[in-house]
């Protein structure tokens, strides 16, 4: 029986006539394709979900977390830290105007993001909250944590030597 006619319409088009799985691996991964771009994108500012972008830096004497806001307001925002758990709670709000009238612009696509969102980092030591610092501006929260004395009497500068 001879199979040469049936098989490359099965295994696309004449394409990969050696190795059925390739063909298979590549519907499979254009199927997922497909699947995924409808997803939400777990990125702050982009449809669906939102979870914003933090960068964390630290010094002798304090951690620093910032997150990146863009479109939220001060108002909308919380910050909570409970033992060596701290949350950043906010929500984005979109709000929609229409006008009538000739001038009124007509869209045909609008893309924004709006939505909850929390984001919770676990701190690598107790901090006392009443020495949290917390500032808020244009799009950028702030958040300075002062390291206990105790942790900051525990850092010790290591010499490095050239190895042999």
């Amino acid at each position: 029986m001879k199979n040469d006619s049936w098989l490359p319409s099965l295994w696309g088009q004449g394409k990969d006539l050696r190795d059925p799985f390739a063909a298979m691996r590549r519907q499979m991964d254009d199927i997922f394709e497909d699947l995924t771009s409808t997803w939400p994108v777990a990125k702050f500012g982009t449809p669906g979900m939102l979870t914003p972008s933090i960068d964390v830096s630290e010094t002798d004497k304090e951690l620093a977390i910032t997150a990146e806001l863009p479109g939220v307001e001060q108002k909308d925002l919380s910050v909570t830290l409970t033992g060596d758990v701290l949350t950043i709670k906010g929500e984005k709000r979109s709000a929609s105007e229409s006008k009538s009238g000739d001038k009124e612009p007509m869209y045909h696509h609008v893309e924004r993001s709006y939505g909850s969102f929390q984001r919770t980092m676990t701190v690598p030591y107790e901090i006392d909250p009443a020495k949290v610092d917390a500032k808020f501006k244009d799009g950028v929260l702030t958040v300075t944590l002062p390291k206990p004395a105790e942790v900051q009497k525990q850092a010790k500068q290591i010499e490095i030597k050239k190895a042999a």
